[in-house]
């Protein structure tokens, strides 16, 4: 998995039948180099064809080769789950754009792929986006919930999952809603980059000393995306005023308001789920952000938990969903659902490309 924060490729490996997660391999992480980095940066907001796409691609797919030929030796391996870099998401114009080439990473390395996981829910109506959801309904079961749990990942862009583990089927009604919440870590990495150089807040730091504009934060939460009932998905550039909003601000203060938005909008995202999760359990990058985590505890009125206590990785958590959505798409299983994505019907998406 490369996320839109463009740290790095993370890759994990898991058991799975496609329903249940019976256990955990190996795990490895490819860091981008600055200017690999920078590349795939400049190709954001681009589609298929436009002025270096195809170079971000080459880079994506070289980074994800070098982590798979790493791990191989180590593993047996069956399949391998290939999500691409999102440079661009459009779900009104029924459009996505995931750079990089399934084909050639089977051709490369000998392993069977799947990838393209989004088109075939766009093309029936969905957003394309959260996809992670059906996995999450697999871990609740894995940790052994006793009722509905909520998932949230922090990431450049924030999600939620709302699941009942007592579902037979992660695509059946009831089993998960799903959506966006809004920008999370995104709009913070890029202030921090384009002020100081430096890729995101480390531990928290500017997030704990600045002072929150409560004005900037309630006229964020007033857009109407807020009131929007899900399925809806977001891109990562989708509020581009937040930038100007804090563009005055000192560091410390705009970082916290930037993390205070994102906190916000976590917390009017619980008003859609069907009813209050038992927990609440954090993944992605923003966990790793004490001051965002304390935000999300004040907003939320109840302590969020990073999934690590309950025995989970949250810093491979997305790429070991992708392995479980490989798996499900190998047998024919949906991939999402209209509570997930907003598609008409349960879909199974990813194209496969075989050796």
């Amino acid at each position: 998995m490369s996320g839109t924060s463009m740290d790095g490729v993370d890759m994990a490996v898991i058991e799975t039948d496609g329903m249940a997660v019976t256990g955990f391999g190996e795990t490895r992480y490819r860091a981008y180099t600055p200017q690999e980095r920078a590349t795939i940066r400049e190709s954001l907001g681009r589609w298929p064809g436009e002025a270096g796409v195809a170079e971000a691609a080459r880079i994506v797919e070289d980074a994800h080769l070098d982590v798979l030929a790493d791990i191989m030796g180590k593993t047996d391996i069956a399949a391998f789950g290939f999500h691409g870099q999102t440079l661009a998401h459009d779900p009104a114009g029924g459009r996505t754009h995931q750079a990089g080439d399934g084909a050639r990473l089977a051709s490369v390395s000998g392993v069977t792929t799947v990838w393209d996981f989004r088109s075939n829910d766009m093309a029936l109506g969905g957003q394309g986006a959260p996809l992670a959801p059906f996995y999450h309904w697999a871990l609740a079961r894995f940790i052994g919930a006793t009722g509905p749990v909520a998932f949230l990942n922090l990431g450049g862009v924030g999600n939620i999952t709302w699941v009942d583990p007592a579902i037979d089927a992660p695509q059946l009604p009831g089993a998960c809603v799903a959506f966006d919440t809004g920008p999370a870590n995104a709009p913070i990495d890029d202030l921090i980059f384009a002020r100081r150089g430096q890729r995101f807040d480390q531990d928290g730091a500017l997030t704990r000393q600045g002072r929150v504009d409560a004005e900037t934060v309630a006229v964020f939460l007033d857009d109407v995306y807020f009131r929007r009932m899900p399925p809806k998905s977001l891109d990562r550039d989708a509020f581009p005023d937040l930038g100007r909003w804090v563009a005055g601000m000192a560091d410390a203060d705009a970082v916290a308001t930037l993390a205070a938005c994102a906190a916000g909008a976590v917390s009017q995202a619980m008003e859609h789920l069907p009813s209050p999760p038992l927990q609440v359990y954090v993944t992605g990058g923003g966990r790793h952000n004490p001051g965002l985590m304390e935000m999300l505890a004040a907003a939320l009125d109840r302590p969020a938990l990073p999934v690590e206590a309950v025995g989970l990785d949250g810093d491979m958590l997305e790429a070991q969903a992708f392995a479980y959505l490989a798996a499900r798409v190998l047998l024919g299983l949906p991939t999402s659902a209209p509570m997930t994505t907003g598609v008409a019907a349960p879909v199974g998406g990813g194209r496969v490309s075989r050796v």
